[in-house]
């Protein structure tokens, strides 16, 4: 396997060694088992470029998952650097408690114009977990106000993933991720995902399935009990499990069904929203009008933590009046920084076209993609915009998946690795069945696409003669 060009000045010795053994000692990373690097390096990542980035040894990587599904413009974008170091030396931080700072009004108002029909009433946070609280407690709060206090529940959809925070994680759907810290909040439900690879019914007809799939919503409101329930939260594009776009028509069922039985749409465009899939907002994409959206990551590109929930103007209605307040926030919720960075971000996205770039490029990554079908190892390439999953199987005509112990030896023991030393960083994925996961940059092109399928092509061919 090759290894990844050397495009940086690497650290010296002396400076590697300190740094891992730094990291070894004092660093908790993320989602991470730390155990696997009890032998092996940590990878340290120190610099970046367009839609690369670089290590502490000088090797460069194609970043195919934009960070974390992030980095929108990619990186070293010295406009967004130098807003943020004009913003922290006229203002570095003041609170959105009672007060307001101009970045924050201007762009609290630039995304109210962007996004669908009313949703005219923004409220920062500092991350989508946080932004995924806010709108759940927004839901129950405005019921109470409202003179249904009963109504609380929320609805999600399986392997779906929604934040760590103990309401978010509630409402995420990974029954695996939850178990190690239950009992979570209580009061949240599940409903099937739009996996039509999958499908459990009408597995030969798109739009039935979707039209089956959203039904199951109004069965699982229906259950609990339409007095009880407050929201539905959905992905327009779910994340786990591999990219699972909605059928046509799925959305527009949803929100009969939610308009039916008085309960809140909240889209969660934690990843989905500014640019991902060639619209600020994917609502718009998909042609659905949500009550709630809650949207962070790429409203910065990542060069400053931010997240948003955006409510209509209905859900804010009680709150204009007599002593009501929505007794919630956050100290960094809408950062002066951050907000001088996400105003500085939505001005490229403006100049330079992005989602235009995106919508116009959007088939040729799908084509490009598409080309490792004939490999035997791959079941299928789904997605939209510039965010895909490839869901890997052990036999392609009765789409048998791996085991445990097959997906732990294939995704763990090689191909996460396998991947990075190829100089590909993505994401290789077994909340579900087994899938690799894509969301480049929004900058990125044909040399990338052809860059990201070569270097899946070859793991994945050795992947297979693994087995």
């Amino acid at each position: 396997m090759t290894e990844p060009a050397a495009s940086a000045t690497p650290y010296d010795e002396e400076t590697y060694a300190r740094l891992q053994k730094s990291a070894r000692e004092h660093l908790w990373m993320h989602f991470t088992r730390m155990s696997g690097y009890e032998q092996a390096d940590v990878p340290i990542i120190v610099r970046g470029e367009g839609a690369y980035v670089y290590d502490a040894k000088g090797r460069r990587y194609l970043d195919a998952l934009a960070g974390l599904f992030t980095s929108q413009l990619g990186h070293g974008r010295t406009e967004l650097a130098q807003a943020a170091a004009a913003q922290a030396q006229e203002l570095a931080f003041f609170p959105l408690w009672s007060y307001a700072h101009p970045n924050a009004i201007q762009l609290a108002e630039r995304i109210a114009n962007y996004a669908p029909g009313d949703l005219n009433r923004v409220f920062f946070t500092s991350g989508g977990g946080e932004a995924v609280e806010t709108a759940w407690k927004l839901a129950k709060n405005y019921f109470k106000l409202t003179g249904k206090p009963m109504k609380h529940k929320v609805v999600s959809r399986t392997i779906a993933y929604h934040g760590t925070t103990q309401g978010a994680l509630s409402i995420t759907g990974l029954p695996g991720l939850k178990a190690q810290f239950e009992p979570l909040v209580p009061s949240t439900f599940r409903a099937p995902n739009t996996n039509f690879y999958r499908a459990p019914q009408h597995g030969d007809d798109l739009e039935a399935f979707g039209r089956w799939a959203a039904d199951q919503i109004g069965v699982a409101i229906e259950n609990e009990g339409p007095e009880t329930v407050a929201a539905v939260f959905l992905e327009p594009v779910q994340n786990s499990g591999g990219c699972f776009p909605p059928p046509p028509g799925y959305f527009q069922r949803v929100r009969e069904i939610c308009d039916q039985h008085d309960v809140l749409l909240v889209s969660d465009e934690v990843i989905c929203a500014f640019g991902r899939l060639g619209h600020m907002f994917a609502a718009e994409r998909y042609g659905f009008q949500p009550d709630m959206i809650t949207c962070a990551k790429g409203i910065t590109s990542g060069y400053a933590p931010l997240g948003a929930m955006i409510a209509s103007d209905r859900l804010m209605e009680p709150f204009l009046h007599g002593g009501a307040s929505f007794a919630h926030g956050y100290t960094f919720g809408g950062h002066p920084v951050s907000t001088a960075v996400a105003n500085a971000n939505l001005d490229v996205f403006e100049k330079e076209g992005i989602n235009r770039h995106v919508l116009d490029n959007q088939d040729a990554f799908r084509a490009t993609l598409e080309k490792l079908t004939d490999l035997p190892i791959v079941g299928d390439v789904r997605g939209d915009g510039f965010f895909y999953g490839i869901e890997m199987v052990k036999d392609k005509a009765t789409k048998e998946t791996f085991d445990e112990a097959e997906s732990e030896r294939l995704l763990r023991g090689f191909m996460s690795g396998a991947l990075f030393q190829s100089g590909l960083y993505c994401r290789a994925d077994d909340r579900g069945d087994p899938v690799i996961q894509l969301s480049p940059p929004l900058i990125c092109d044909q040399s990338h696409f052809d860059e990201m399928e070569q270097k899946l092509r070859a793991v994945l061919s050795e992947a297979w003669t693994r087995l």
